[in-house]
């Protein structure tokens, strides 16, 4: 980031746990609606166009589109295909970094229509998701408390109950 190497932890098995759960989600809704969703890559990397030095985050899930027809899979590069939505997982950690740093960052990729941060800090059992959606020049951020159901006008069709036990 900024040209800076950035290491987090390994994820606990709680964070493993509602990131395999949103992924899950997204893949299984992207089986169905190939035309919305072609791959959610764990651990993708994000360049940012506009960085004067070198920023690339890597989102706990990054949802693409529709990809590029390549000749073959060895042509495709990160810097080359772009996310639509990222999300991040928060259960330990560094919470500035999901909620302060990488709305800036990723408001940078004009592709990104929403960030979602999965936030667990305070019970991994009963999360909540915060959306921020794509405004111009900022996000307007909603929050999902646990138990609610989070739709999204970005894949029509897709519901998730906030419940990472159902």
């Amino acid at each position: 980031i900024e040209g800076r190497v950035y290491v987090s932890p390994e994820p606990s098995f709680p964070e493993h746990y509602l990131e395999i759960w949103l992924r899950r989600k997204l893949e299984r809704f992207g089986d169905t609606h190939p035309e919305l969703i072609e791959l959610v890559a764990t651990k993708g990397r994000v360049f940012l166009p506009t960085a004067y030095r070198p920023t690339v985050p890597e989102p706990d899930l990054a949802v693409y589109a529709p990809l590029p027809e390549f000749a073959s899979i060895n042509e495709i590069k990160w810097e080359e295909i772009a996310p639509f939505l990222v999300a991040e997982i928060l259960v330990g950690g560094d919470i500035a970094k999901d909620l302060t740093r990488n709305p800036d960052l990723y408001h940078h990729v004009s592709s990104i229509k929403e960030y979602w941060v999965l936030n667990g800090s305070h019970s991994v059992d009963e999360p909540v998701l915060f959306v921020h959606r794509r405004r111009a020049k900022s996000w307007t951020v909603t929050t999902f408390p646990y138990g609610s159901t989070f739709t999204t006008k970005l894949l029509p069709g897709f519901e998730l109950l906030i419940d990472p036990r159902k």
